[in-house]
């Protein structure tokens, strides 16, 4: 084992060499993220500058994952000691660290920390995104573009579908209107509406064609050269077209065939109107001319004449085989013909509903992730210049390209990766290679793991890609490295049973080419040689005969409990619940299993995952669900909506009887519903509101319902399911009677109306509309499900591992009989940008699209044969391959039958059980523990807390009034003046400056306070004439001078003081204006500037009355012993007018 560490440690330090390019093919498990945080490590350490960088990888979690692991790593060090630093690194990187560098690898920490731009590790869009928004004028795009999610995206080419499908019947000479009269007699509305959707995951690539060929008639040309076709080929030109028949011959050949048998004369009925027609009714009658001697699915027919006939008439046989032969040929061009003509056809659609969705986009400055890859290409491949350019925009230039997952990287993604690398081979540019460096490029990826086609992604492309870099670096003369791929072929993850089962399942030689372009052996290298495993098959479960439920019972999407569907989810989760019950040992771990421990692993998502997930629940072993969800098809979803659509439709009693049985209301047939429903004479609705007074829960429901009834109207959707959930407890019931798992749904969805709000007005039928037709699919990040069993597709678990796997579905087909839409040829991207192709059905197709078809085939089953090896490589310990037989015979090429043939080949042991045939009796391949073990506790589980008591509480009533009582801001506040009167708030900024006065000037001698008043009214900012100016003066002096109001503005007094208290259960925040406090009394007075003043108190405002009051109720309670007397005072007139304790205290405060 320590011979195979040294081994890795010496493979994974060459290729982390930062001075050269590399090309490395890691087997699974083999450290590939290791090898690209330390290239990056070391090439910091050789002095390249962080924003020098580019680290791309597939996913933003492994964007995110690369980023921490980096900064963890440098912050590591920052603060180590010398030796334990030295020591770390060489761990780490397998190389020995210099002690002049010590100093260096402390600052990287600091250095990587301080730098906006760099290292760049992100995905392939998130850099394209940067690199438009750095050059939108280079790239011909808005600059303050905005980048769509997949929903936004999806939305808006449903609505450029719309505008197209609109447009046609508007305009029937439109290219886009000819081609649905064409569609529309070789679709149904089903196979348009596929046909759709296949368009829209090609969009990017018929975009491509669009923009390569200048439009649809360039392409159309392009697609009928392919199928061997002239420009001026039509059906007429086909058919009477090429070699001549022999019309003699054919008619004596015909009237020997009348004289035959019934099959003979059949075929003599077919020949003779044909042979009696002009050319135009031969174009005509050329398909029922051709049932003689082709079968309805347009091969050859075996035998054209009966021996009788041609022993009467020696020769017709000859003929009518040259003939056959004839119109074969003609057949297939005129297939041909039909291809070119509906891909045409489609192709105008095509390109009307991509000019649609283009013309919405660039409306709102919006692009989808296909117009990231396109502009960025279409930047760097078509501009004079641009890559030079971007390289001297982005601060000197990227000098290291480092690709993580670089199997799963796309054509045209690796077109872009070429336009900015290809510099670095051709010495062209500004970069100083021998003050800097040299520049390099780092791929690491498995085509074995390459599993992405449906993004695009084409495992021959990371060979083909290293040889266009080596042919590169070797024209430059900058060395060899590129010119084999490195590889990296020790697991670290897995134990012997576990790859000795993945080797020999992988040996025979066909599989090997569905692993690798070149072929290669699949060997993995074993760093956990001591470390005990198991793999095991266990017998498939055979389908048994059930009995038949009663119609009314039967759920309509359940399988049986005897199907073998279930039977597998059972043996899966009683075993699970035996190990865990028993205490079954880890032995590698030295701990027993956890429910943690366990990944269950599908082909496709279906009823097993479902019954896989239902039966854990049963045997309450957690479980975290499945990985992926459509959001409107949980349960917790499906009832707030149909709350939903009862508050718009209260008439729809099949909705209302869904939400009261739902766990809102919780009603039940016998006891609830029952009773409502039969009988009754109108509807559900109004039925339970004329009766809701015969029981609790009809009142508690009906009531409900009426609020909600009432408020639908106004309140936005969101609003409208806050208050569903939050005040009438709707996810304290949904939880109680669903379970935690309704939480990430019901969370989902509540974003999701916060979502629908910002993006469009506010309406609760669009809303529930809008995310019906959007079918949101919610992804769930299972790797952080610690403690609970992992039920996920292999797609999804990619990068992911566990102690224990299952493979439960394994019976079943692999890529071959799956429908395919649209069939294209690739070209060879220089001088032949390839086409597309639209044959229909398979039947339809030519020898072209049946070669193609052929391919796609034949790629699709090579990537499920590479899907079975992501499936077995998560198991780090223990492997279990189970499956079920359907009602046809198990396909010879299954996942169950080649992982057999290789556990065979690895020397399995058979296990055979009762009534299993020996091909199917169980086998085992078991590995003992010989390496010593240190018992390990498993990874911590993160139990979620219960929700706290509060969260279900209604909270207290708010104080009355809910915020503190503003005096100053009275709630019955002074009649408005009239909209008609002319002051435009000059009596608000009349009645401010008076206050202004009449705070400051007390403090001043009375001889400076005429003065300070005036140059304080004369400011320009007050824009008051010298007539205004001169009267507030005279009311303030006034006021001042007043013998009356003397002690309100002597010594002792304060003015504008701030006063914080209760009073009468309410609080009050306010400003007192003048406040004097003796050792019998306290003062109160506030100033008004009413013009004209009320004469008698009985005339003052309320408002005013309780403003006061609140102060003299306030202050006795902060001075109990003394009086408080109130005034207020009138600044026109400078009139006192004092307050009454009997008035104040008819005020209520």
């Amino acid at each position: 084992m320590k011979e195979t560490r040294a081994q890795a440690t010496r493979v994974q330090a060459d290729a982390a060499q930062p001075s050269v390019s590399a090309w490395v093919s890691a087997n699974a498990g083999t450290g590939k993220t290791h090898v690209l945080t330390n290239r990056i490590v070391r090439l910091l350490l050789s002095g390249v500058r962080p924003g020098h960088i580019l680290c791309l990888t597939y996913t933003k979690a492994s964007a995110a994952e690369m980023a921490n692991r980096l900064a963890r790593l440098l912050g590591k060090w920052a603060v180590m000691d010398d030796d334990t630093l030295k020591e770390d690194y060489r761990q780490q990187t397998g190389v020995p660290l210099d002690h002049a560098d010590l100093a260096r690898v402390r600052r990287m920490f600091a250095e990587v920390a301080d730098t906006t731009d760099g290292p760049n590790i992100r995905t392939i869009h998130s850099f394209c995104e940067s690199l438009l928004g750095r050059f939108p004028l280079e790239a011909g795009i808005a600059p303050h573009f905005k980048v769509m999610d997949e929903r936004t995206a999806a939305e808006l080419r449903r609505e450029a579908r719309d505008r197209v499908l609109n447009a046609t019947t508007g305009k029937p000479d439109s290219a886009a209107a000819r081609a649905m009269d064409h569609l529309a007699g070789l679709l149904d509305e089903s196979g348009f509406d596929d046909l759709m959707t296949s368009l829209d995951f090609a969009r990017g690539r018929l975009n491509r064609l669009f923009h390569d060929y200048q439009g649809t008639a360039g392409l159309a040309a392009a697609t009928r050269r392919k199928l061997g076709l002239g420009p001026e080929d039509d059906r007429a030109a086909v058919i009477l077209g090429g070699p001549a028949p022999d019309d003699a011959a054919l008619r004596q050949a015909a009237q020997a065939l009348s004289g035959g048998k019934k099959t003979d004369k059949d075929r003599a009925d077919l020949m003779a109107p044909w042979l009696a027609a002009d050319d135009t009714g031969r174009v005509t009658a050329f398909d029922d001319y051709s049932r003689a001697f082709l079968t309805q699915k347009r091969t050859p027919l075996a035998r054209v004449v009966t021996q009788d006939v041609e022993k009467q008439a020696p020769g017709t046989q000859a003929v009518l085989e040259a003939e056959q032969a004839r119109v074969a040929a003609i057949d297939e061009k005129l297939r041909a013909l039909a291809i070119a003509e509906n891909t045409a056809a489609l192709m105008d659609l095509a390109a009307a509903l991509a000019d649609a969705y283009s013309e919405l986009k660039d409306s709102r400055a919006l692009m989808d992730y296909d117009d990231l890859i396109l502009k960025t290409a279409n930047l760097l491949r078509h501009s004079p210049g641009a890559v030079a350019w971007v390289h001297y925009k982005l601060d000197g230039g990227i000098a290291h390209i480092l690709i993580d997952e670089a199997q799963d990287t796309a054509p045209p993604q690796w077109e872009i990766l070429k336009s900015l690398a290809d510099e670095f081979f051709s010495g062209e540019g500004a970069w100083d290679m021998g003050r800097q460096g040299p520049r390099t490029v780092f791929a690491v990826g498995d085509e074995k793991q390459s599993i992405y086609s449906f993004q695009g992604a084409e495992p021959a492309r990371f060979e083909e890609t290293r040889a266009h870099f080596a042919e590169k670096a070797r024209a430059a003369g900058l060395g060899g490295s590129l010119e084999t791929s490195q590889e990296m072929s020790v697991s670290f993850r897995s134990v012997t049973p576990v790859l000795e089962a993945v080797d020999n399942t992988f040996q025979p030689e066909d599989l090997r080419a569905s692993l690798s372009s070149l072929g290669r052996v699949v060997r993995h290298h074993v760093d956990r040689a001591g470390d005990g495993g198991r793999v095991e098959i266990w017998p498939p479960v055979k389908p048994e005969e059930e009995d038949q439920p009663d119609a009314w019972d039967a759920p309509v999407d359940r399988p049986g409990p005897r199907a073998p569907v279930v039977q597998v989810a059972q043996n899966i989760a009683q075993t699970v619940a035996d190990w865990i019950a028993g205490g079954e040992m880890l032995v590698s771990q030295g701990r027993p299993i956890t429910a943690g421990d366990i990944l269950i692993l599908v082909r496709k998502r279906g009823r097993f995952m479902e019954e896989m997930v239902r039966q854990l629940k049963q045997r309450n072993i957690p479980v975290a669900g499945t990985d992926r969800m459509v959001l409107t098809e949980q349960m917790a979803v499906m009832d707030l909506m149909a709350l939903g659509r009862f508050v718009l439709l209260p008439e729809d009693d099949l909705t209302l009887a869904t939400v009261l049985k739902g766990p809102l209301f919780g009603f039940n047939d016998d006891d609830d519903l029952t009773p409502l429903c039969h009988g009754r004479r109108g509807t559900l609705w109004s039925e339970l509101r004329g009766r809701k007074g015969e029981r609790d829960t009809w009142r508690t429901a009906a009531e409900t319902l009426t609020d909600l009834l009432a408020g639908a109207d106004a309140a936005p959707p969101y609003e409208f399911f806050a208050h569903v959930l939050g005040p009438l407890r709707g996810q304290e019931k949904f939880l109680r009677h669903l379970g935690p798992d309704a939480a990430d749904p019901i969370d989902e969805f509540i974003a999701l109306a916060l979502q629908f709000e910002r993006e469009h007005a506010p309406s609760l039928e669009r809303f529930l509309h809008w995310a019906e037709a959007g079918k949101t699919e919610i992804k769930r990040d299972l790797d952080q499900a610690a403690g609970h069993v992992r039920v996920m597709t292999v797609h999804g678990a990619k990068g992911l591992e566990a102690p224990v796997v299952f493979l439960p579905d394994t019976c079943q087909g692999g890529g071959r009989g799956k429908p395919i839409s649209l069939l294209w040829d690739d070209g060879d991207g220089i001088t032949d940008s390839g086409a597309v192709f639209w044959p229909g059905r398979k039947d339809d197709d030519c020898t072209v699209t049946a070669a193609l078809r052929a391919e796609v085939e034949a790629a699709r089953e090579a990537e499920e044969r590479r899907l079975l090896y992501v499936a077995m490589t998560r198991a780090r310990d223990r492997l279990y391959v189970t499956g079920w037989d359907g009602k046809q015979k198990r396909p010879e090429g299954c996942w169950y039958a080649l992982i057999r043939a290789g556990m065979a080949r690895a020397g399995a042991v058979t296990v055979a059980a009762d009534g299993t045939d020996e091909e199917d009796s169980g086998l085992v391949l078991d590995w003992p523990q010989t390496a010593p073990v240190e018992a390990k506790a498993p990874d911590a589980a993160e139990q979620p807390e219960a929700p706290p008591a509060w969260l279900f509480t209604p909270p207290a009533a708010e104080p009355d009034p809910p915020r503190p009582l503003a005096p100053s801001r009275p709630e019955d506040s002074p009649p408005a003046a009239s909209p008609l009167g002319s002051d435009d708030g000059a009596r608000f900024k009349r009645g401010l400056i008076v206050h202004k006065l009449l705070e400051s000037l007390p403090d001043l001698a009375p001889e400076d306070r005429a003065p300070a008043a005036q140059r304080y009214l004369a400011r320009p900012g007050h824009d008051l004439d010298d007539a205004q100016q001169a009267e507030i003066l005279r009311e303030t002096l006034a006021l001042l001078t007043d013998p009356a109001l003397a002690p309100l503005f002597g010594p002792g007094s304060r003015a504008e003081v701030p006063l914080v208290a209760q009073a009468g259960g309410r609080v009050i925040s306010a400003r007192i204006d003048r406040l004097l406090v003796t050792e019998t009394e306290v003062l109160i007075a506030d100033f008004k500037t009413n013009r004209p003043p009320p004469e008698r108190i009985e005339d003052v405002h309320p408002g005013y009355i309780a403003q006061m009051a609140g102060y003299r109720r306030a202050l006795m309670d902060l001075y109990p012993n003394r009086p408080v007397r109130c005034a207020l005072i009138w600044t026109m007139g400078a009139r006192l007018m004092p307050l009454p304790d009997a008035i104040l205290d008819k005020s209520g405060l």
